[in-house]
């Protein structure tokens, strides 16, 4: 198993940057699907974006395209999110994931990962 903390959320402005990172622990010797996906009030979990732990493949989704990166730190297991040009509609918890990458799985997908950090608020202010 592998156990995530997110960290680095907070109240910014609209326009402003944030990284968030997401510290993962246990068995991080395999290869896994890191991803991020993030809730809003009374809306459903949506895809962000992942990282494939081997070869460093990125996958992100419409709205945050350009503006969000995903990144990674192989010393530290240590995989980021960082966040510029924030909106408003950026609000929302924020979680990272974990999946055993595996054929046929749907990385935006939030039921296809198996391990869940306990999420950091994000707050953008207009």
């Amino acid at each position: 198993q592998v156990q995530l903390v997110e960290s680095g959320g907070g109240l910014v402005q609209a326009g402003d940057s944030l990284r968030l990172s997401c510290a993962a622990s246990g068995r991080t010797d395999r290869n896994y699907v890191m991803g991020w996906f993030r809730q809003a009030p009374g809306k459903e979990r949506e895809f962000v974006g992942c990282l494939f732990w081997f070869g460093s493949i990125t996958a992100y989704a419409d709205s945050v395209k350009g503006r969000f990166t995903i990144s990674r730190d192989n010393a530290k297991n240590t995989v980021y999110l960082q966040m510029n040009s924030l909106k408003s509609e950026d609000t929302a918890v924020y979680y990272c994931a974990a999946a055993d990458w595996r054929v046929g799985m749907r990385v935006s997908t939030s039921g296809d990962y198996n391990y869940w950090g306990q999420g950091t608020q994000v707050t953008v202010s207009s």
